[in-house]
């Protein structure tokens, strides 16, 4: 768990009831080094704790309804899910390879030039979410591969 961010107050900042097991998906996604699919978020709760799959889903989705919680696309058409950024975590761009599967985060100065201090102002609204997501192959499966 991150030990700066308080999930219990990031609930209920957005009107969102901090139930046991909304705070064990944050716990879970706060200590993960990597967006994680629903499935792997179930696995790591169901061996803690007595859990059901549909319990997870519904928590997933009041947390990304609420704004607590990031729903990213991943290059497969599934999603991750990940802390959405707060004081504590701010903005970064993600990787996916599109061999193994696997989403990183990458450092938030990895963001292009004109999105490290916020939206471009040449944005013609008010920009609520933006994605970056980069696609390749990962390190791991290029020295498999080779």
């Amino acid at each position: 768990m991150c030990e700066r961010c308080n999930y219990r107050k990031f609930m209920e900042d957005v009107g969102i009831r901090p139930t046991e097991h909304r705070l064990a998906v944050l716990q879970v996604l706060g200590n993960a080094p990597h967006p994680m699919t629903a499935q792997e978020v179930f696995r790591a709760l169901q061996a803690e704790r007595a859990i059901n799959r549909v319990t997870v889903y519904r928590a997933l989705e009041s947390l990304v309804e609420g704004g607590v919680v990031d729903k990213m696309s991943a290059g497969d058409r599934s999603f991750r899910y990940g802390l959405a950024p707060n004081e504590h975590h701010p903005q970064h761009a993600h990787f996916y390879c599109r061999l193994c599967g696997a989403m990183a985060c990458l450092p938030p100065e990895s963001l292009p030039p004109a999105f490290q201090n916020g939206v471009p102002s040449i944005v013609p609204g008010i920009v609520e979410k933006y994605e970056i997501r980069l696609d390749g192959i990962c390190h791991h499966c290029r020295q498999r591969d080779a």
